[in-house]
Parts: C-alpha cells; structure tokens; sequence
C-alpha cells in the first residue's frame, strides 16, 4: 500500500512544503557545519562544544534530513530529526537563549509527513467525536 493512497492532492503538496522547510533549513546548517564557516565555529565554542565535533555533527545533521526526504524511510527520518532537535532545543534552553526554532522545525517535520502519509493520522491522540 503506497503511504500516499488517502491523502488527497492537496494534502499531499501541503505535506511536501511544509516537510520541506526542515529539510532545507537542516542541509543549510549542516553543509555550513561542513565549511567550518566562522560563525559555525564561534557558535560552537558559545554553546562548550569543541571544534572536532562540528564536522560529524552536520554529517549528522544531513543524514537525518536524507533518511526523512525518502518516502520508505520518512517515519525513521521524522523521529531522528526529532532526537537531534531535541539536542539542539536543549542547547539553547541551557544557554537561555531563544529555543523555539528547533520545535517550530521539529513539529513542522511531524505535521508535513502527517499530511503526506495517511496511515499515520489514526496515531494521533486526538479523536473526533463518534457520531452514532
């Protein structure tokens, strides 16, 4: 069963721009920590992190985004974007700076695959009434 049978047209390139935004803020920070770009590096070392970590942290931050852009792999993809949002919201909250980027990108993960993949929606928690 293909995850996209039930979802109508417009859910479907609903989900696909919203699951996009992530992923495009995602490969621009990782592919920055790749260059080592200066403001990387000083980031870095504000938040106590050294400087040998930038590289394999954005490899990681590309890999989740890849494992999340393929449609077999999305669900995977969805919850280690979230574990590595997790990471960064509290890196933030720790250094008492603004952390609402982070979950704003990790909800927007959730909501565009939501919107793309009908077979999830009966996971929610949430329950429209019964209407007997």
């Amino acid at each position: 069963m293909s995850s996209h049978a039930g979802v109508s047209k417009k859910a479907l390139w609903a989900g696909r721009v919203v699951s996009a935004l992530p992923v495009l803020a995602l490969t621009a920070s990782g592919v920055m920590k790749l260059m080592k770009l200066p403001a990387v590096v000083e980031g870095f070392a504000h938040f106590g992190f050294p400087e040998k970590l930038i590289v394999p942290i954005g490899v990681l931050e590309l890999a989740c985004a890849v494992v999340y852009l393929v449609p077999q792999t999305a669900v995977l993809g969805a919850i280690l974007l979230t574990a590595y949002l997790g990471g960064a919201t509290v890196t933030h909250v720790r250094a008492g700076e603004p952390w609402f980027g982070p979950v704003v990108l990790g909800v927007l993960a959730w909501l565009g695959l939501l919107l793309r993949d009908a077979r999830l929606r009966p996971l929610l928690p949430l329950r429209r009434p019964d209407h007997r």
